[in-house]
């Protein structure tokens, strides 16, 4: 496994995410001049990106973010980005987390399996984030984070060798293996089957420098080349016109990683029976467990460096709905498998008390107090995380 991984998985997995909530917003989007106190406007939305963004791209979160270190649970990650998407005055309920999770995984599953070369789920990244820089192009101050893990991106992966972008890639499979959740935006592109896994294509450009495939070349013991075989290869390859770009600005040519939701349409979700089937054995065991002083300690060093704001004054959470109606959202929580909703975190860390107190300060300051009562039409569920350590 690579101790590289995190960064690129975080990072890509946030991209998606602020991907969802964007265009959720937008959707629900109210002028302000119409609206009611409980709806939500344009500047509602903006506000929410530019604190979730602010709070990802937090400078000393990255610090600990970059550094060489094995992946953990994917409950551990998944306790990581509740944080980051309440990190403003949206609020949302255990469905509609559990639908964003499914959606984000998904998609950066998707992208991983398809990309050319393994170097190139950089770029994957890199779209990511110059997607991001385009919610906040009026903050200079988060453009500026941004610009900056761009930068450390650069620094830490650019003279990485091909072998250990397999490594990562590799590592970035093996978290996401077993995960067939069927999205309805890929089964509309017919990119994704009826039992959650997707379809690699047969056609389109191969990797830089590739060639098109069809040809058989045989060398002698000297190295001179003897001999040229055709054959039909069953696809509709074409050659790369030109490597995307590594640098802070450029053409990064791959679209994996790109908006794939700036077209208005529903996201929906959907457990394939293969999944279900899946769940008691991809269920993580609530025994003691040796990595979880680990995993204690991984979350405080990576939670300890998000600077999540609290709302301030009498002003309402609202609440953000992911699905089209609240009975859709009602029947989801009731339906999804038990072992795949992550509401509560159990971390056995009994022998080391300081870093549970530690931890538990640090989760303390996440809190939001002397919070008023929410109006009925945004909501009144925050997710109960972290409250059994």
């Amino acid at each position: 496994m690579s101790v590289r991984t995190l960064p690129l998985l975080f990072l890509n997995l946030g991209g998606e995410m602020l991907y969802i909530l964007d265009q959720r917003l937008r959707a629900q989007n109210i002028p302000g001049d119409k609206a009611r106190k409980d709806e939500w406007t344009e500047v509602d939305r903006k506000r929410v990106l530019n604190d979730i963004i602010s709070t990802m791209f937090n400078r000393k979160f990255m610090e600990e973010l970059f550094k060489p270190q094995e992946l953990y649970s994917k409950k551990a990650l998944r306790t990581v980005y509740d944080r980051l998407a309440h990190a403003s005055i949206m609020r949302l309920n255990q469905a509609s987390m559990d639908k964003l999770y499914d959606l984000m995984t998904m998609a950066f599953k998707y992208q991983v399996l398809l990309c050319p070369r393994p170097k190139d789920v950089l770029l994957v990244t890199f779209n990511h984030l110059d997607s991001i820089k385009k919610f906040i192009q009026d903050s200079p101050t988060i453009l500026n984070q941004v610009d900056e893990t761009f930068r450390l991106l650069i620094e830490v992966y650019g003279s990485l060798s091909a072998g250990e972008f397999q490594l990562i890639r590799q590592t970035l499979l093996t978290f996401f293996q077993d995960l067939h959740i069927r999205v309805s935006i890929f089964l509309k592109d017919k990119v994704q089957n009826s039992n959650g896994r997707f379809v690699l294509p047969v056609s389109g450009p191969v990797p830089w420098g590739i060639e098109v495939p069809g040809l058989i070349r045989i060398f002698d013991n000297k190295g001179k080349e003897v001999k040229k075989v055709e054959f039909q290869h069953g696809g509709n390859y074409v050659t790369a016109s030109k490597e995307g770009s590594f640098e802070l600005y450029g053409d990064r040519v791959l679209k994996l990683g790109t908006n794939m939701y700036s077209v208005n349409r529903p996201m929906e979700t959907h457990m394939s029976g293969a999944s279900k089937n899946l769940a008691s054995r991809t269920e993580e065991s609530i025994a003691p467990n040796p990595l979880a002083k680990e995993e204690l300690n991984f979350l405080a060093r990576l939670i300890g460096g998000m600077d999540c704001k609290k709302p301030s004054g009498p002003e309402p959470g609202f609440r953000l709905n992911l699905f089209t109606t609240d009975e859709e959202e009602e029947q989801a929580a009731l339906t999804r498998p038990e072992e795949l909703s992550y509401e509560v975190i159990n971390i056995q860390a009994t022998q080391d008390q300081q870093r549970r107190e530690e931890l538990s300060r640090i989760m303390g300051e996440f809190a939001i107090t002397d919070q008023p009562q929410w109006s009925t039409n945004k909501g009144d569920d925050l997710l109960a995380m972290m409250d059994e350590l």
